[in-house]
């Protein structure tokens, strides 16, 4: 019986990741061994466990990667007008020892060891590569709903 009161306290698990295609970085930064790579609006996937549904958000943050060093050079932002993102991310990788990352950050993120990033960039054959020895995902504020996902959208 005290199985039964102790599930019962359960709440249900939810999850959450970036969606990397279509996020929309606002900068990219390498000094000192460190990669920021700045998301103006990350969208969100959120799931809760036993709901077939899931929700769409959008947050700022930056995925920072320390001890790193560049694969590739940096690629560099057009001009656009003030209120569009310098690059769209159109999917990529995200190393984490053993664990590859498709197209997706999970949040939370942080880990040491064999770090790497591989992003692609809509529009462009420029990529964000890059390894280190520490990762982590720093987002800000609050995230902001867009809309649900029913499982007949996807």
């Amino acid at each position: 019986m005290p199985s039964a009161t102790y599930q019962s306290r359960i709440s249900p698990l939810d999850s959450s990741s970036i969606r990397l295609p279509g996020s929309e970085i606002a900068d990219i930064r390498f000094a000192d061994g460190t990669l920021q790579v700045r998301f103006s609006r990350a969208f969100i996937i959120k799931t809760m466990t036993g709901s077939a549904e899931k929700t769409l958000w959008w947050q700022a943050g930056e995925l920072i990667l320390e001890g790193a060093e560049l694969l590739a050079p940096l690629p560099e932002a057009t001009a656009r007008s003030g209120s569009e993102p310098a690059f769209i991310c159109d999917g990529g990788d995200i190393d984490e020892n053993v664990y590859t990352y498709r197209d997706m950050i999970p949040i939370p993120l942080e880990s040491r060891g064999l770090c790497r990033c591989d992003l692609a960039l809509r529009d462009s054959d420029q990529r964000i590569r890059a390894q280190g020895e520490t990762i982590h995902l720093a987002m800000e504020e609050t995230p902001h709903y867009i809309e649900h996902i029913r499982p007949d959208d996807n």
